[in-house]
């Protein structure tokens, strides 16, 4: 699901540099000189070749960023032979001299704090791989740190099960989105609307730079938390003492971001960023076992095809454990034939099985293709983590979709093949002990602008029309939600936010959409076409709330004007650039609770910032998010009542989680780790508040990337602090 950024970034076929990170080397750091006449050299030809891309403020989060403090944490103790290799695959289509790159490189170096030299950077690679990037002074350490059994905490781990996975402890938050039906929510309610006006920092912990967006687990008051890079740590829950901590070291590509890890049995499950699964001791972090994700070789790390990270397979979602098997999809973008979601042995680590994400010529829906031939079929990449029904024994993914729509804009002269592309676009549902397809359902044919159904499925129990209804229910990218019979895939119902204008009709039998033709592809002259293609609604995930039926769901009030000067969008052959929602005046940030039985929003609370991190519901009756303020907010989840609030020093694009250790209950979130979706919201609200002249929260130079967990305190209230007009607001 990749977009591009407002308003400066280029659509996907112009990514740069996919990072090597080679293994450590013992040269002395001090060994690094250049010149300020490279250095200046370089800036000035970064700024020709590479700013236009590599923007400060993030890219479209799959265009690394080369000058925050990100940038050290991968390269530190790493060879500068790499780095200017890494350099030389780039800008596409239009290479450089080995005088330009190497200047690019001192001024990189410059740039992250290293000192001139008398001596210049050579040019003489050999001599380049005796030379390191030493870490910053404030560098946050990633290096493993193997656990002792004997630690009181660590010894008293218990084994996850399958029962606890389904129906955790009240304290334990074993899995992204709680539980196998991803619905983000507590039993807990400690923290509640008469206490939460007494919420306050209990302990934070410093991360390492990166991109990442994690949903910390917790499990027998330890929490497992992965973070960037490739590093997986086991903390005190109640303080943040670190227990353990393990660091992959990915062969060939840079550290990416993931939503998370999974727990089951005495293991801790890793997607690595090179297409690896780990299995971690649970009490120790000592791998266990090691599995590597075949793929086709054209797309598999460290290949010449690999400079665009589009082109390669990669891991970004949180795995799913589901009869006694790690199962998870790929990311695959452009690669010809698409993508696959795969299982692995629990105890071993052994492939099970493989479903590919794209129907193929002469097996079920190949036909679906408009006759395009197998190495034409793009797309299909899973990008969040899988849900679970265990009594119908189904594992529900959501599948991205084709960003080449173009082949598919005239009917095949073949009757027999038709235009649906699947499973792009749509929900399966796989039997988990075979990869088995059940049912699939295809929510958008056409979708020209990468408005996708990417995102977890909730599965909760509805009354439809007067019957009693398992559901799997999605939110997309465009701003509506489809629900669906879990059994058997039966469309049911839609509902509308209000916020888009590329679908005009949904049909109330099949759940088909309408492409609005007003905001198609080809039409003349400038138009608006809202929500913009990074989405109304992206990867942070949404709480559900089975009590009371209500789903609530975060959004952005953004569109984009197209067929105006400004950048392409994707591979429309349209040019666009920013736009202003009708009728945002200065809210573009938005929380919906939507009843799901009624089909239809039961409230709705609009402020100036958008919201970036999940939602949590508790049995306290709070909806806790996180937003660009940057703040932490708890509302009333009946009303939308804005109860409590807390400036964080850092953004929040991360899951909210809450747990218990000893009956005193926590409230964790990770801010400061930025992602796609972070930065291409953050940047259109920076533009579009500037653009409009719009009344905003001044902006905060972030403290960096950490881990901050509240609680209520220990002291017995005060009959001030008892009062509930003590809240703050």
């Amino acid at each position: 699901m990749s977009y591009p950024s407002f308003p400066s970034f280029p659509s996907f076929p112009s990514l740069l540099i996919s990072i090597s990170l080679a293994q450590p080397v013992t040269a002395a750091a001090d060994s690094v000189s250049f010149t300020r006449q490279q250095a200046e050299r370089g800036e000035s030809i970064y700024g020709r070749a590479c700013l236009p891309c590599h923007q400060p403020t993030g890219g479209s989060g799959v265009i690394p960023v080369l000058v925050d403090d990100s940038f050290k944490t991968r390269w530190a103790g790493r060879p500068l032979s790499d780095l200017f290799a890494a350099i030389k695959r780039m800008p596409p289509g239009t290479p450089l001299d080995d005088e330009s790159y190497v200047n690019i490189t001192a001024h990189l170096l410059k740039t992250h704090g290293l000192p001139f030299g008398d001596s210049p950077l050579p040019l003489d690679v050999q001599t380049l791989a005796s030379m390191t990037m030493p870490p910053s002074e404030d560098s946050i350490s990633t290096d493993t740190v193997p656990g002792d059994a004997r630690h009181p905490l660590l010894a008293s781990l218990s084994p996850v099960t399958a029962g606890q996975l389904a129906n955790p402890p009240a304290g334990d938050w074993l899995s992204f989105g709680r539980t196998n039906e991803r619905n983000g929510y507590s039993p807990l309610h400690e923290i509640n609307q008469d206490t939460v006006h007494r919420l306050a920092p209990s302990w934070s912990r410093k991360l390492a730079a990166g991109t990442n967006n994690p949903t910390p687990l917790i499990h027998d008051g330890v929490m497992f938390l992965y973070t960037f890079p490739d590093t997986v740590m086991a903390l005190d829950a109640t303080n943040g003492h670190l227990l353990w901590r393990y660091r992959h070291e990915p062969v060939g590509v840079a550290a990416s971001r993931k939503m998370g890890i999974a727990l089951g049995d005495d293991k801790v499950f890793v997607p690595t960023s090179d297409m690896h699964m780990l299995a971690l001791d649970m009490k120790t972090g000592e791998k266990i076992w090691t599995s590597t994700i075949a793929t086709r070789k054209d797309a598999a790390a460290g290949t010449e095809r690999t400079a665009n990270p589009m082109s390669r397979y990669d891991l970004r979602a949180a795995p799913i454990i589901a009869a006694g098997k790690v199962i998870m999809g790929v990311v695959s973008s452009v690669v010809p034939t698409g993508g696959f979601i795969f299982a692995l042995d629990m105890k071993t680590g052994e492939e099970s099985w493989r479903f590919r994400t794209i129907a193929q010529p002469g097996t079920p829906g190949g036909h679906s293709w408009n006759g395009l031939p197998a190495e034409q079929r793009s797309g299909g990449s899973v990008w969040s983590s899988a849900s679970y029904e265990p009594d119908l024994d189904l594992v529900y993914f959501g599948i991205a979709p084709t960003y080449r729509v173009q082949p598919f804009y005239k009917p095949s002269n073949d009757p027999s093949q038709t235009r649906e592309a699947r499973y792009t676009n749509g929900t399966v549902a796989l039997d988990p002990d075979t990869g088995e397809l059940r049912w699939s359902y295809s929510h958008h044919i056409l979708d020209h602008w990468d408005l996708d159904w990417a995102f977890e499925r909730h599965i909760m129990d509805l009354s439809v029309h007067g019957r009693k209804r398992r559901v799997v229910a999605t939110v997309s990218k465009g701003a509506l939600l489809d629900a669906l019979d879990a059994a058997t895939g039966e469309y049911l119902f839609s509902v509308e936010m209000g916020i888009q204008t590329t679908i005009s009709a949904i049909d109330p039998v099949t759940g088909m959409k309408t492409n609005n033709p007003q905001t198609e592809p080809g039409r003349e002259g400038p138009y608006l076409v809202c929500p913009a293609a990074f989405g109304a609604r992206s990867w942070t995930p949404t709480a559900y709330d089975a009590t009371s039926k209500l789903l609530y769901q975060p959004f952005i009030e953004a569109c984009f004007s197209a067929n105006v000067p400004g950048y392409p969008m994707l591979i429309t052959g349209v040019s666009g650039n920013m736009g202003t929602w009708p009728g945002s005046k200065g809210k573009i940030g938005r929380l919906h609770a939507i009843d799901m039985e009624k089909g239809e929003t039961r409230w709705l609370h609009r402020q100036v910032t958008p919201i970036v991190s999940s939602t949590l519901a508790t049995a306290g009756g709070l909806v806790f998010a996180g937003d660009l303020d940057p703040s932490l907010k708890a509302f009333d989840s009946a009303s939308g009542e804005l109860l409590w609030q807390r400036a964080l020093t850092d953004d929040p694009s991360s899951s909210i989680v809450t747990y218990a250790v000893n009956g005193r209950q926590y409230l964790a979130l990770v801010i400061g780790q930025s992602n796609n979706h972070h930065r291409d919201w953050k940047n259109y609200y920076n533009r579009i508040t500037s653009v409009n002249k719009w009344p905003r929260p001044a902006p905060v130079e972030g403290s960096g990337p950490s881990i901050q967990v509240f609680a209520l305190p220990t002291a017995p209230a005060t009959a001030l602090e008892r009062s509930p007009r003590n809240r703050e607001r």
